[in-house]
């Protein structure tokens, strides 16, 4: 074809990125790979896969016959991603970078990068779809076809000027035939399997890894009647709903029946700050870690304007079938969401999406829900220190007398 449109495909050394670039590259595009390093910090790790994941992509690069270029974005990733991730953290809250990283990395800095190449789109190996509606004269945001690998959820910040730029070829595919398109043109990571660390970090232990840039201070872990029942390590280190890790299994009532109540599993529910206390709850539908409705902030608006108040479906965690609820906008970028049914361990920090059947329209950070505004229980005052009793001197005579 005659002036190719020029697409850069971000590589990442998976799978789904070599599949798009193969794709593309098909239709009778032109195609550079790009590869983005965008973590430095201990690379040489046996958690930082990013040399691991460039060879994979280089040799992707090398079977489908384009050239790719390695740029690094450590700088931006830690200034724009990172500094954000960690302040959320420090503020009791359990962020998502994933999503700021596409809306400030994938979609911003690679972006600026692939037009000063010449590039017309670019294009990447999420799972989701983007068609300019004729009706409203703009682009909108779909949901994958492979309802297990949607990935809008993560690309809901994404603004028209950017989706105007925006390709996802495995967008209209189910993973299988992504995974068997790259057996049969004989890619080298067609088996490789899908990453599921922190956006560019990797996978490692979460906790081990926060606790280099996040000091600990532990404080107390209290249940739903206000009572001492542990110590945790400090607040950073736990999320809403996390049951794994929290040590305080075998905590029961003394005397209790067994396979009662008092033997299901422990929750975390809410995170005190202000008192640096670890909230927890026994049984997955405590009323604690149910919210019927959550406050949201800094929305992000695909259409780049709110949608009408009214009914839609809303995922307030990834890899969550749409939930039933009503949309009220406060204005300056907040909205409420009040659900059919209750949402369990709606967390401050994560996102909170909003759909239109198969259409994102965008979402805003969960502020707060009403499971984590109820009142907690007074909490009995610090028992005052008694005095030591003066010794009384020994009777009898001295020594050596």
């Amino acid at each position: 074809m005659a002036n190719k449109q020029r697409v850069v495909v971000g590589l990442s050394g998976g799978v789904d990125s070599a599949v798009s670039a193969w794709l593309l590259k098909q239709q009778g595009y032109e195609v550079i790979g790009i590869f983005m390093k965008n973590w430095e910090d201990d690379d040489d790790s046996e958690y930082c896969s990013s040399r691991q994941d460039f060879l994979d992509a280089a040799s992707v690069a090398d079977v489908i016959g384009i050239d790719m270029e390695h740029v690094n974005f450590a700088a931006e990733y830690k200034d724009r991603v990172f500094a954000e991730f960690l302040r959320e953290y420090q503020a009791g809250r359990t962020p998502n970078p994933d999503i700021l990283c596409n809306a400030e990395i994938k979609f911003k800095a690679f972006l600026d990068h692939a037009m000063r190449l010449g590039a017309d789109k670019i294009a990447t190996g999420h799972y989701c779809r983007v068609r300019f509606d004729e009706a409203s004269g703009r682009h909108q945001l779909l949901k994958g076809c492979d309802p297990l690998k949607d990935q809008s959820y993560f690309l809901h910040r994404l603004n028209q000027a950017q989706l105007s730029k925006a390709m996802f070829p495995v967008g209209e595919l189910p993973k299988t035939e992504v995974r068997r398109i790259a057996d049969e043109i004989g890619l080298p990571n067609a088996k490789k399997k899908d990453s599921t660390g922190i956006c560019f970090i990797g996978e490692r232990p979460f906790r081990d890894f926060l606790n280099r840039y996040i000091q600990k201070e532990p404080g107390a872990i209290r249940d739903d009647q206000g009572r001492v029942i542990g110590q945790h390590v400090g607040l950073s280190f736990y999320t809403l709903g996390q049951r794994q890790g929290l040590g305080i299994g075998g905590v029961k009532e003394q005397g209790s029946a067994k396979g009662g109540s008092e033997h299901q599993p422990w929750f975390v529910a809410r995170k005190d700050v202000a008192s640096n206390t670890l909230w927890v709850v026994q049984g997955h539908d405590h009323p604690w870690l149910l919210s019927p409705l959550l406050q949201a902030e800094d929305a992000s608006w695909v259409a780049g304007e709110p949608p009408a108040p009214g009914r839609y479906g809303a995922k307030t965690r990834y890899r969550q079938a749409d939930a039933a609820c009503l949309l009220a906008p406060n204005g300056d970028g907040a909205f409420a969401l009040g659900f059919d049914e209750p949402q369990w361990a709606v967390t401050p920090g994560q996102s909170a999406v909003l759909y239109d059947g198969d259409v994102c329209l965008g979402g805003g950070v969960i502020h707060s829900a009403s499971a984590t505004e109820a009142a907690l229980p007074e909490l009995p005052p610090e028992p005052t220190k008694r005095k030591p009793k003066a010794r009384r001197k020994p009777q009898g005579k001295p020594a050596g007398g």
